[in-house]
């Protein structure tokens, strides 16, 4: 519940910057039409300062609010997703040599209270594990290995949570581009069947239309994508450091019974 707060808590903040960005930006290009209007007398230079933000609201607004919008709505969700990923994968980050290492010593010298009381006071996947098989490992060692590995697989799904979420909006993000690419074509051809005509001037307000939807799906996927793989990369670290601290954890356990 905490998590589906904090995301809901980050895609309003990003939407709220969002609305804030555009409002500023309305302004902005209100005040400019102005002086243009007054002046009559825009030179080149003058039009090559429209900032990027700017240009981006513009293309953004000729894409239409239909489309454009869900398109930044999955960019939304999307980036909070990742961004609440990211941050759990790093606070479940540890030195997993520096535990081993203390849970070994404290093995060694208080026995398997002294090595709970260790991993109790570390955070993050591999401190868990640990504890888990520790926690049975005054019975049979079996016991504690399908411990480990059970907890381990939990583990692995919390680190995985809302991770196919991004990859829907990664795949969601372009098919909406290409729809709103297939509906502005349709558009552009009602126009032209009801003028009568095949004038350029009615064809290009459609296809253009069309081509910025899909640039902008397209955005949206490549964006999400790098944070995709990024997340992916770490899960696949953390769980190999899983793997490994498991092993050295049966180990001890075996060289403690002895």
């Amino acid at each position: 519940m905490k998590r589906l707060f904090s995301i809901l808590a980050i895609a309003g903040i990003m939407a709220f910057g969002t609305v804030s960005a555009n409002n500023y930006a309305a302004t902005a290009s209100m005040a400019t039409t102005t002086v243009a209007t007054v002046t009559q007398d825009e030179t080149p230079a003058q039009a090559e300062e429209l900032g990027f933000h700017q240009e981006l609201k513009k293309r953004f607004i000729e894409g239409g609010p239909g489309f454009m919008g869900i398109v930044l709505l999955c960019l939304i969700l999307g980036l909070a997703i990742a961004i609440e990923r990211i941050i759990f994968l790093n606070l479940s980050t540890t030195n997993t040599k520096k535990l081993v290492q203390n849970v070994e010593d404290a093995l060694q010298s208080g026995g398997i209270e002294a090595a709970k009381e260790v991993c109790r006071n570390t955070k993050g996947p591999v401190a868990s594990i640990y504890y888990q098989g520790l926690d049975r490992a005054d019975g049979d060692l079996d016991a504690a290995e399908k411990a480990v590995i059970a907890y381990g697989g939990v583990q692995m799904g919390q680190l995985e949570k809302n991770v196919s979420w991004i990859s829907l909006f990664i795949a969601l993000a372009p098919m909406l581009g290409f729809m709103g690419t297939v509906i502005g074509m349709i558009q552009a051809f009602d126009k032209i069947e009801a003028a009568g005509d095949m004038q350029p001037s009615l064809v290009a307000g459609g296809i253009k239309v069309a081509l910025l939807t899909t640039v902008f799906g397209l955005i949206v996927a490549i964006i999400l994508q790098v944070f995709y793989n990024y997340i992916i990369a770490k899960i696949d670290s953390i769980v190999n450091d899983m793997e490994d601290a498991s092993i050295t954890l049966m180990d001890m356990l075996v060289r403690y019974k002895r």
